[in-house]
């Protein structure tokens, strides 16, 4: 796999894939700053999941701007929505803080390219997020900046709020939404009429609003100002907290902001809320229809993935063929 090889396009392979080319390069050579492999530090997260991820939000700001990171919000954002992708493995949290600041884009492609294969259609959405990843030349500041954002989400805890297996605990609180809203300048704010739903606030509309009478698996739920699906994660617990699968249902989400429609495709790869959900960037008061505008090009990133990938099979089949008969003629003439 190339690094020209964009994301909006590829699928569910059959076979293992290769081990990353960010986890398994040797480290570079120690220098006067890295004779020492740095580990994890064990942040006291505070009880309340909300509360630390405003933290690691306020974290993360801080880290951006004191590092000369730029205006390009989707850099910060998009790095710690690909980190929130991750699980939390042994060993994961300590290999990502001693990446370079240079092997970081390949990580982040890594990731994002990994969820494409299994849902081309929301990490389309997301592209605001990690188009930036693909730059052949990006800005060394910019990377160092992108680095010590890294560093600083892994060191407040990020991993333990995201990184569960369990979706119920991934879904206990949105990282993306404080980080989006700090990063957005008040004016710029102001201007786009841009203003997520506390989440005490979903917690209690969802708590209010459904139960066992009126939460029909099949149903579908929608939310035409999704902002970064603050409302769908409070109904997702609250479906989970009914006994019911989030599975079950469908979801359709839909945003006039592009940067906060990407936050909502990660945070429902993060959240699980299934194969039935749908995340679109359109404006939701014209009369264009933009359920059927998002449904189809869901189905054009499904189609467009599944040609890559009978592309890379038919690839990957010639060259076994080729293998085996390089093996032949190399015991043929071992023979002779």
């Amino acid at each position: 796999m190339t690094d020209d090889f964009m994301p909006r396009t590829a699928a569910t392979i059959a076979t293992v894939r290769p081990v990353p080319s960010w986890a398994k390069n040797p480290s570079p050579k120690p220098t006067a700053h890295t004779t020492n492999k740095i580990t994890a530090r064990r942040y006291a997260a505070p009880n309340d999941p909300h509360a630390h991820a405003h933290k690691i939000a306020d974290n993360v700001l801080d880290a951006w701007h004191q590092n000369f990171g730029g205006s390009s919000i989707d850099i910060p954002l998009g790095t710690v929505a690909g980190l929130c992708l991750l699980r939390n493995l042994p060993g994961v949290a300590d290999l990502v803080l001693n990446l370079t600041p240079e092997q970081l884009p390949q990580l982040l492609k890594e990731i994002y390219l990994g969820h494409w294969i299994k849902r081309p259609d929301l990490i389309n959405r997301a592209i605001r997020l990690h188009d930036w990843a693909w730059n052949p030349s990006p800005a060394p500041q910019q990377l160092r900046a992108a680095h010590a954002v890294t560093r600083t989400a892994i060191n407040t805890g990020l991993l333990d709020l995201t990184g569960h297996d369990d979706p119920q605990r991934r879904a206990e609180a949105d990282v993306l939404s404080p980080l989006l809203t700090n990063l957005r300048h008040k004016s710029d704010k102001k201007w786009r009429g841009e203003y997520h739903t506390p989440a005490c606030v979903s917690d209690l509309m969802a708590n209010m609003t459904i139960d066992e009478d009126s939460a029909k698996p099949g149903m579908t739920i929608c939310e035409p100002a999704i902002g970064s699906g603050m409302m769908f994660r409070s109904v997702a617990q609250r479906l989970r907290d009914l006994g019911l699968s989030t599975h079950d249902f469908g979801w359709y989400g839909n945003d006039v902001d592009s940067l906060s429609a990407a936050c909502a495709a990660v945070n429902a790869i993060i959240w699980d809320l299934g194969p039935r959900c749908l995340i679109g960037c359109a404006n939701s008061l014209t009369r264009d229809d933009d359920y059927a505008k998002t449904r189809t090009e869901a189905l054009e990133a499904f189609e467009e993935r599944d040609r890559h990938v009978e592309t890379a099979t038919t690839i990957a089949a010639h060259r076994r063929a080729l293998a085996a008969f390089d093996n032949l003629m190399a015991g043929a003439g071992n023979a002779t």
